[in-house]
């Protein structure tokens, strides 16, 4: 770079920064670099919604077995006095238990199949007691329970583990890494995830690449391709270059500092690279300002509410509290909610999106049962809020079956209790939610539960202290909604010595790469 292009360079960087660029922008002024996609003339539309637990979702109290031999030894193991007392014993003053009361919960039905569920041993579950909404779903072939699923290389069990040699996950227990290993199958540093790279894919589906990988407060590595980059907004809508429509309080101020950073100073081809950047950034944002729709407007939010904490649509029951409470991840959804009512707006064109969003508190090392209720009654809420929504979108359009939502985490949690919470795990169980889920169904082999000494359980699925093998792995998940997405099944599994964005699926049977949760 010479003298000249890099003052140039950093003259027009300066400007940018006295305009207050934020983190948000400057990451949707980078994804502004991407060739826009033509659009194939695809008529449907489906979206992903990954909906990420962060912090490490404790399963154990999420879905449950209720049979009496599992129901014993989950209480044994959630609660230090559940043997004594089953034993005629004495309870142990001041020990905590982190098990739930078995009348509380939420029965669900798991039909008897053939496959996957052919060696299911169990013959009742249920639900933890605020996911009603989630448990209706179910009941009405809405909602399905994908059992047991975690990052794994190849199919493993027990003995696989004592091999210094087996492949396993990178760094398994650690937030980051595991966080990475669910998003991209790589550990933290990891450039692209298959939500990302789906939309890689897929991009002939839009008429533009920008707005077909979409971060609410999130700019995951889940959102991000090898071309596709994630487009980031706030819950509050999009995140504008130099504020909301003024600069230190100036209208007219505000309008200078755009006209000045989308103007070249001289005829560097650096100088003029970066100003078509800039320019076609302002140019997405005007798109977004002229066809996102308001957020005090049905079906998503009540017209009149004044804020979004205002909205009592966006609320949601506090269980430890009683109160109303706005709701975070209600928050989120609201957006992907708008987004997709604005997906045939000129300028976006979209058939195919990815959106995210993320509901944070899951690293439950104590008070579990106050915490993951909480936790569990926000999902609850913010999920049959969604739902609904999609039901009714503008132009009496019903959307359900052309939105599928699921849930991810960084690891499952150990059964045992450790005093008021629970440790780090491995595999755990998900939901998946939508008009075209195959639900009322559990998919994936469900974890026997037995006897144990000292942590040391004699099940196949259960490691020590109660940590979940995962018997059906991320890879599988990504498949199947790889599938459902139409994403060419060369992308999914590789081709010419390229790895697919579910790397580790040639390592699993054919008839076992598809779990078969989606229609």
């Amino acid at each position: 770079m010479s003298t000249n292009q890099r003052r140039s360079f950093l003259k027009q960087a300066t400007v940018l920064g006295a305009a207050g660029l934020t983190t948000p922008w400057a990451l949707n002024l980078a994804s502004m670099g991407v060739a826009s996609a033509q659009s194939s003339g695809a008529t449907d539309y489906k979206a992903l919604v990954c909906i990420f637990l962060a912090g490490g979702n404790d399963a154990h109290n999420t879905v449950l077995p209720t049979d009496a031999a599992s129901w014993y030894y989950y209480s044994v193991a959630r609660d230090s006095n559940a043997a004594t007392v089953a034993n005629g014993g004495t309870p142990i003053p001041g020990a905590l238990s982190i098990a739930l009361n078995r009348s509380d919960l939420l029965p669900i039905t798991v039909p008897d199949a053939g496959g996957f569920n052919a060696d299911r041993n169990f013959k009742s579950f249920a639900l933890h007691p605020q996911l009603k909404r989630i448990r209706d779903m179910y009941v009405d072939r809405k909602a399905a329970v994908i059992a047991n699923v975690g990052p794994l290389i190849v199919p493993t069990n027990k003995i696989d583990l004592f091999s210094l040699s087996f492949p396993l996950p990178t760094n398994l227990m650690s937030h980051n890494d595991q966080q990475s290993m669910w998003q991209s199958f790589a550990a933290e540093g990891a450039v692209a995830g298959w939500g990302g790279l789906m939309m890689d894919s897929l991009m002939s589906r839009n008429t533009a690449s920008t707005f077909s990988s979409i971060g609410i407060n999130n700019g995951s590595v889940w959102l991000s391709g090898k071309q596709v980059m994630p487009y980031q907004l706030s819950t509050s809508g999009l995140t504008r270059m130099a504020g909301e429509g003024s600069t230190y309080g100036s209208a007219a101020v505000y309008q200078a500092v755009r006209k000045i950073a989308a103007t070249p100073t001289n005829t560097d081809v650096l100088a003029q690279d970066y100003t078509k950047t800039v320019q076609r950034a302002l140019s997405v944002e005007s798109t977004l300002l002229s066809s996102l729709p308001a957020a005090a407007q049905a079906p998503w939010g009540t017209p009149g509410a004044a804020t979004s904490a205002a909205d009592p649509l966006l609320k949601y029951t506090d269980p430890n509290t009683g109160l109303s409470t706005l709701n975070p991840l209600a928050q989120q959804l609201q957006m992907v909610a708008r987004m997709i009512a604005a997906r045939g707006a000129t300028g976006i064109g979209a058939k195919r999106q990815v959106f995210m969003v993320t509901l944070n508190g899951f690293d439950t090392h104590d008070s579990l049962l106050l915490s993951h209720g909480d936790l569990m009654a926000r999902l609850d809420h913010a999920v049959g809020y969604f739902y609904d929504t999609l039901s009714r979108m503008p132009g009496g359009q019903d959307m359900r079956s052309n939105v599928t939502s699921f849930t991810a985490s960084d690891f499952g949690r150990a059964l045992n209790n450790n005093g008021d919470g629970t440790d780090h795990g491995w595999g755990g169980h998900h939901f998946v939610f939508g008009g075209s889920v195959k639900g009322g169904d559990m998919y994936g082999r469900y974890p026997d539960f037995s006897p144990f000494d000292q942590g040391t359980y004699f099940s196949a699925h259960l490691l020590t202290n109660g940590v979940l093998l995962p018997s059906q792995s991320v890879d599988q998940v990504v498949y199947t909604l790889g599938k459902w997405m139409d994403v060419p099944e060369s992308a999914l599994t590789g081709a010419g010595g390229t790895a697919g964005i579910a790397p580790n699926i040639g390592n699993f049977d054919v008839s076992t790469r598809n779990l078969g949760f989606m229609a």
